[in-house]
């Protein structure tokens, strides 16, 4: 039980620091800021690439999340041209 206890603590965390990291990044998206959602996007992707490695999130998902979030960059970057 106390194992289970710490592992629930340290996965809640990380998966918390996750769901930040992607609020941030679609917040500078929706208020069009370009240069914060440029600096966020490295950052938000090395958060997913570490959540896999921890077990939070399927593989796939994190392609998922990083392919989404890289395309929505990259329409906000065709709209501003």
């Amino acid at each position: 039980m106390r194992q289970n206890e710490k592992r629930r603590r340290i996965n809640r965390s990380n998966r918390s620091r996750l769901r930040t990291a992607i609020k941030k990044f679609r917040a500078a998206l929706t208020s069009g800021d370009y240069q914060a959602a440029q600096q966020l996007l490295p950052q938000t992707i090395s958060i997913i690439d570490k959540s896999v490695q921890k077990g939070v999130i399927h593989r796939n998902a994190a392609a998922r999340y990083k392919s989404r979030l890289t395309s929505r960059l990259n329409q906000l970057t065709q709209a501003s041209a």
